[in-house]
């Protein structure tokens, strides 16, 4: 099979190569015939034809040494173009040295045949390759038009095209869109133009087709071309550009596609047309999408090891898909479900082809198991994700929730204080701030537990991460929105006017991964190798005497209403709310927010290097105040104490907001209270 293949390129290359030699020969004639009007005299005829070989080997070998038959004529581009100037402007000087150096034993050449030489030279050669490529592009077709009051598609001799195609965004993406529909007739697709809402491409050519308007104008762009379908040919599009468009074209029942979003790209590969995909709801939240460069801002994971508590999650196991892709030296996945980290095993070793990891099937409240591992692993990153999500479930499993969410946080953060490790970070979220559910406050005591051990463990660096909703992730709406149109609903919204923040699963944790880039290390944890990460002194790090806990907050965009996200997805499924799907208000849950708030009271938002991320400064948290409430809440949690459990974390937040000051001194030998505790409850 190699040999055939080695054959083949060869033979290609040789037939691009005698295609080039008769080019290059025939300028070279062409350029004597062209400067001598009334015929080439002897004396340059006799130097035509001694030379003639000579030019021809230097120029091909000129032209094989810039590369030029190293691809496929049938897919040159601008940067071929340029590659053709240099190797035609560098062979014509070197032939010009040459004929005027070496003895022919004949007269020199004229300079005007240098000068035509050259022209024709490049407009033969580089013309040749365009014009393989226009042919294979535009193969022929017999002529007619499609549509009335249309411009005129070619279709393929041996098939029409059954889809007319308008494309939303004449930039790189819808340009590479309509590339690919004219180079494979066996998609039986035409395009018959471009939305745009760049004012200078209005009215103009743009791939061979025009560009009708921009979105605004959408509504009479489609009733004038009617389209059969429509993609959305913008990775960087803003959701209410999407939903615009979404709105216009369901109103006409014409189907839209879109290309994926620039994070997805990067993650899947460039061949943009088959990532072409129906129009999710995602898309249109209306947020800004999130730029994805997880190779640079991941590289401090590159080499080191990783640990993911919660890897068979949500959250945890795209973590460690996002992390097996900068390579670390191993990644450990801990989860105490069997079935998901089967599967994220499986996944990260079949579909990713990264083996440099370690399946621990753990519980991350047994405190000496957390040790073990912490112990055996010597891990230098830790992403602590594990937790329990569902509001509803935990308001009626408090003990649960805080064992899982709260107890084991701090079990986690204090085998990671003991083992040295350098970064600690705990996934949390918007629901810790000011709580009003069990959920809640077990994600505040979290956060709580994260700045305590940042008081005992100097060598260690610790912090907390706090998002909105993810799109998808367990305990989502978006999923039971889904289920209950599909259905045929209701869909069930708890109140009106009930917000939420959302960004994609995928967004969120390549944006934890940079937080994490952002917690100043110190000293003696970079003895083990870890560089100090960029831009991390620029937080106002606390002095080494006394480090604090950093609070990292995603910015999550603008709310969105619970129910016009609910109208958007059922218009995405191709039905009208309020006639196919009726939408229910059931009212609101016990201690369930009108709006979710991403800051406590008394923080303050500071920007970060990093986009899309703000420090949290918040008044430094009483440490005493931390080990009596830690010492309250796990008798409650040993004894299984529902009741009296769900009352004292109803209090905490107000507790807290008494006891913080920024002021607060923190004695240099303050420890946790035993872990075992935790572990026996």
């Amino acid at each position: 099979m190699r040999n055939r293949i080695t054959s083949s390129v060869s033979a290609r290359r040789l037939g691009q190569v005698g295609v080039d030699a008769c080019l290059v020969a025939l300028a070279y004639y062409l350029a004597f015939v062209l400067r001598f009007d009334s015929g080439i005299p002897d004396r340059y005829h006799e130097l035509l034809q001694v030379t003639v070989a000579f030019v021809v080997i230097l120029k091909v070998s000129l032209f094989a040494v810039f590369g030029l038959y190293s691809k496929l004529w049938r897919f040159v581009d601008q940067a071929d173009f340029e590659s053709i100037v240099k190797a035609v402007i560098g062979s014509s000087a070197v032939l010009i040295v040459g004929l005027f150096l070496l003895p022919f034993g004949v007269a020199d050449p004229p300079r005007g045949v240098m000068a035509l030489d050259f022209l024709l030279t490049l407009a033969l050669v580089g013309g040749a390759r365009f014009v393989v490529r226009a042919v294979v592009e535009r193969p022929l077709r017999p002529p007619g038009r499609i549509g009335q009051g249309r411009r005129i598609v070619r279709v393929p001799l041996v098939q029409r095209a059954d889809t007319e195609v308008l494309i939303v965004g004449a930039g790189n993406g819808g340009q590479q869109v309509a590339l690919e529909l004219r180079r494979n007739p066996e998609l039986s697709s035409a395009v018959i133009g471009f939305v745009d809402d760049d004012q200078r491409k209005q009215g103009m050519l743009i791939a061979g087709h025009r560009v009708h308007g921009t979105t605004d104008d959408l509504p009479r762009v489609l009733d004038d071309t009617k389209p059969d379908e429509v993609v959305i040919a913008i990775p960087s599009a803003p959701g209410a550009v999407r939903l615009k468009v979404v709105t216009a074209c369901r109103e006409r029942d014409i189907p839209v596609r879109t290309l994926p979003t620039v994070f997805e790209l990067l993650s899947r590969g460039p061949n943009l047309l088959r990532q072409v995909r129906e129009v999710k709801v995602e898309d249109v939240l209306g947020r800004e999408p999130v730029r994805a460069e997880l190779d640079r801002v991941g590289a401090y994971l590159r080499d080191r090891v990783v640990v993911v508590t919660g890897a068979g999650g949500s959250i945890g196991s795209e973590l460690c898909r996002q992390i097996a892709r900068v390579r670390p030296r191993r990644l450990v996945l801990v989860d105490h479900a069997e079935n998901n980290l089967f599967e994220i095993r499986r996944e990260l070793e079949e579909e990713q082809h990264f083996g440099s990891l370690a399946a621990v099937l753990a519980d991350c409240k047994d405190a000496t198991r957390m040790q073990e591992l912490f112990a055996d692993e010597e891990p230098s990153v830790v992403f602590h994700a594990a937790a329990y999500k569902h509001v509803g479930l935990m308001e009626e499993n408090p003990v649960e929730a805080v064992r899982n969410n709260a107890v084991a946080t701090r079990i986690v953060a204090a085998a990671a204080g003991e083992a040295g490790v350098e970064r600690f970070v705990l996934v949390s979220t918007d629901k810790a701030v000011a709580p009003a559910t069990v959920m809640g406050a077990s994600k505040a005591l979290a956060e709580w537990a994260v700045e305590a051990a940042q008081n005992r463990y100097r060598a260690t660096r610790y912090a907390s991460v706090r998002f909105g909703n993810v799109l998808g992730s367990s305990g989502s709406v978006v999923p039971i929105f889904r289920r209950q149109i599909e259905a045929g609903g209701p869909v069930t919204v708890t109140d009106a006017e009930m917000t939420r923040y959302f960004m994609t699963i995928p967004e969120a944790v390549q944006l934890i991964i940079r937080a994490a880039d952002l917690v100043p290390i110190p000293s003696g944890a970079r003895r083990r190798g870890a560089a100090k990460p960029r831009g991390a002194e620029d937080l106002g790090a606390a002095p080494r005497h006394q480090p604090r806990a950093q609070m990292f907050v995603l910015e999550m965009g603008d709310p969105v209403k619970i129910v016009e996200l609910a109208r958007n997805m059922i218009r995405l499924s191709g039905k009208e709310p309020d006639v196919d799907i009726a939408i229910e208000i059931v009212g609101r849950r016990p201690g369930e927010k009108i709006h979710e708030e991403l800051f406590e009271p008394g923080e303050r938002p500071e920007p970060t290097p990093a986009e899309r991320i703000v420090a949290a400064v918040r008044p430094r948290l009483d440490p005493e105040w931390v080990e009596t409430a830690f010492a309250r809440i796990e008798d409650l949690v040993f004894n299984g104490d529902a009741a009296a459990l769900a009352d004292a974390v109803a209090q905490m937040s107000a507790e807290r907001a008494l006891t913080t000051s920024p002021a607060t001194p923190v004695a240099p030998d303050l420890a946790l209270t035993d872990p075992g505790r935790a572990d026996r409850a």
